[in-house]
């Protein structure tokens, strides 16, 4: 899916560099890349850290993956092809905002090595910093938890191909930083996430920068 079948198309570069965009922004783009299983609490850490990095005069956005899938990504299903193609999607999206100034969060499950190491890829053969986060739970506390009731149904049968159960999830070997929900409260999840930004340079706001207006 990821062929470009356009023809006589052009790349039109802009006026600004992305060095003058960062400067004149007092911006840093990157994305932070939330990974693990359903309810293993991707979506909780990524939301609080949005508001924190926001209340700092930082903008940053936030995709979540069941979010995407009501527009962007609504005619994708579950199937390996789908999923390859819906973070395919959603790793070009990241690296827009990320490439415009802004922090771009992600929180899918992105179960597979080979669809993370595209996004990455995507990301670093322009110069976009991609920082990976596995958010490790296991899979015995995710079903425990299981706000949407969906472990119960895979379990029931009733839904085919789920991660975790009958469709594997392969763990990140080399993640920037492994979150641990079931030990850590959220604060200490997003705590961790902020001094990885700031000891990586990331957290600039338009004050810290100098920028007026």
């Amino acid at each position: 899916m990821s062929t470009t079948k356009s023809t006589n198309i052009h790349w039109h570069d802009g006026h600004l560099t992305r060095d003058e965009r960062y400067g004149m922004l007092g911006a840093s783009g990157c994305t932070v890349w939330f990974t693990g299983l359903s309810a293993s609490g991707k979506s909780t850490v990524a939301a609080a850290l949005e508001q924190v990095i926001v209340q700092r005069g930082i903008h940053c956005y936030r995709m979540d993956g069941d979010n995407i899938r009501f527009g962007l990504n609504k005619n994708l299903g579950f199937s390996a092809e789908d999923r390859a193609e819906n973070i395919r999607r959603i790793g070009e999206v990241a690296k827009l905002f990320a490439d415009s100034g802004s922090i771009a969060l992600t929180s899918f499950i992105s179960p597979y090595t080979a669809d993370r190491d595209a996004a990455r890829a995507l990301h670093e053969e322009t110069g976009l910093r991609f920082i990976e986060v596995y958010v490790d739970t296991p899979i015995d506390v995710c079903e425990e938890r299981d706000p949407k009731g969906l472990y119960k149904k895979a379990r029931a049968g009733e839904i085919k191909g789920f991660t975790g159960i009958d469709d594997p999830y392969e763990a990140p070997e080399k993640a920037e930083l492994v979150l641990r929900p079931a030990e850590q409260s959220v604060e200490d999840c997003v705590r961790s996430c902020l001094e990885l930004l700031e000891r990586e340079g990331l957290l600039v706001s338009r004050q810290e920068a100098g920028v007026n207006g």
